[in-house]
């Protein structure tokens, strides 16, 4: 009998196991698709771009120009909806001069493909690529601005290319660490495909940073953020009492003033 429930409970450990494991991705990456409407109708001044991955997906995009911009933020989204989420930072930004491109990673907003950490490193370098090339941005005026996992994502590829400022929100040490607050009964470190080291990315990026968050966060440790602050080297806002998809993290004007004081 004894035998029989050890057996039993294995074979339970191991379902759940297995199934975190294959279907730890639609756990990361929380898409929503489209139709999307044309860039002009959400934000006046909008364009329909194209970015073209180094593996060959064809990504839409919405870049908002400002005519003598001070600089161009790029956007690198957070792990849930799609670039219309964002359509109020952008609106934010414009009105203070700086030209935007709202990113959707492959998989999200209609896009081909499917979300991996590999692949949105690829999505990012598309965008960067279209900013420097297509729309004639210099690279020392580009900002970079990572929203949660979209931090690992920035901070990853301001290693390689780096930017004029990087605004970091909610940022998180690694995709492991806070996985395990949210699934203590898993071990996570062990299962998890995708790394998104936001800490050991920071650590090795050369141009000013900032770290946006909120002390109430519930869903990244406050602490998590502050230990990529300290990575960094880096200035912080924290917006006392919000949590991590409080509007004030949105569009707030400590955030827009955070990304706005690094423009050159």
């Amino acid at each position: 009998m004894r035998k029989r429930v050890v057996v039993a409970v294995v074979i339970m450990v191991a379902v759940v196991f297995g199934g975190a494991f294959a279907f730890q991705r639609k756990l990361v990456f929380l898409p929503t698709g489209g139709p999307l409407p044309p860039a002009g109708d959400v934000l006046p001044g909008g364009r329909d771009v194209t970015l073209t991955t180094g593996d060959g997906l064809r990504l839409a995009a919405w870049y908002f120009p400002v005519d003598s911009t001070r600089a161009t933020v790029l956007v690198a989204p957070g792990n849930a909806g799609n670039r219309r989420m964002r359509v109020p930072l952008a609106r934010a930004l414009t009105a203070r001069g700086l030209s935007v491109l709202l990113v959707d990673y492959r998989g999200y907003g209609g896009n081909p493909g499917a979300p991996t950490e590999a692949g949105l490193a690829l999505d990012v370098r598309a965008a960067r690529e279209f900013l420097v090339g297509d729309a004639g941005v210099r690279p020392e005026r580009l900002l970079y601005f990572g929203e949660s996992l979209g931090a690992a994502v920035a901070a990853e590829l301001a290693v390689e290319h780096p930017p004029a400022g990087l605004v970091l929100r909610s940022p998180f040490t690694d995709l492991a660490s806070v996985g395990a607050r949210h699934y203590p009964f898993l071990p996570v470190r062990w299962l998890l495909l995708d790394e998104f080291a936001t800490e050991r990315h920071v650590a090795r990026v050369a141009a000013p940073v900032t770290v946006v968050y909120g002390s109430a966060d519930s869903i990244v440790p406050p602490g998590q953020s502050r230990a990529v602050a300290a990575a960094a080297g880096a200035s912080t806002v924290v917006v006392a009492g919000a949590d991590h998809n409080d509007p004030v993290l949105l569009d707030g004007t400590r955030l827009v003033d955070a990304i706005t004081d690094l423009a050159p």
